[in-house]
């Protein structure tokens, strides 16, 4: 009788269907960032007159081209607002599994609200705009909505760092809760300086890519 092989085989656990599920909604969050900056910013390359160092981001939904950037406001709300259902259940049960979603979802909303009330010409865009800005009705909506937002957005990147610490990343929760400095002072700064602004605004919009990137990837 030839004599019997044992050998002991490793096999890799699944994630459950569900995790799975979840972890493609976070996606969302994932994409909203760099989606919605590479746009702006291909658009603001190629449109005449705009200027990153006098203009905002949010300019560019202004003019004939407009409507390309209302669209990209409309999509990265979207997406965020996705991301957020997919970090409730990625995170539900967990530190962080219940305003971390909801403030994410916030931050999406804001974006819609946005993309409805356009931010004021001025700075010399559209091309022929004046260079002083006058405030409107839906300017300043659309100002507020933005500090909503990431008011919104800074508050959960201080809760998810509970999230990130329970599951060992002590560095990234540490980040999470300093990045939000960074992102308040560009906004605080942005009087003086638009390209301030612009720099704390994109943070806010990658760190969350980073965030919801290494949540989506991290064990339950």
């Amino acid at each position: 009788m030839p004599p019997t092989l044992s050998a002991s085989v490793h096999v890799a656990p699944v994630a459950p269907a569900s995790t799975v599920a979840a972890r493609r909604w976070l996606l969302g969050a994932v994409a909203a960032g760099p989606v919605f900056l590479a746009v702006g910013v291909a658009q603001g390359l190629a449109r005449d007159g705009f200027d990153f160092s006098r203009n905002a981001l949010s300019q560019l939904a202004l003019g004939e081209a407009g409507w390309v950037q209302t669209v990209n406001f409309l999509l990265a709300g979207a997406l965020l607002v996705i991301g957020a259902v997919g970090l409730r259940r990625v995170l539900g049960g967990h530190p962080g599994g219940t305003w971390g979603p909801v403030l994410v979802g916030v931050f999406g909303a804001s974006f819609g609200a946005a993309s409805a009330f356009p931010a004021d010409a001025g700075a010399g865009f559209p091309a022929g705009a004046p260079d002083a800005t006058v405030m409107s009705g839906h300017g300043a909506v659309h100002m507020v909505a933005g500090m909503v937002g990431y008011l919104a957005l800074c508050a959960a990147f201080v809760v998810l760092a509970g999230s990130l610490a329970a599951r060992g990343h002590r560095g990234w929760a540490v980040a999470s809760r300093v990045v939000p400095v960074f992102v308040l002072a560009g906004f605080a700064a942005s009087a003086a300086s638009v390209l301030a602004f612009t720099a704390g605004a994109g943070l806010g919009l990658l760190w969350l890519t980073a965030v919801t990137t290494r949540l989506a990837s991290a064990p339950r």
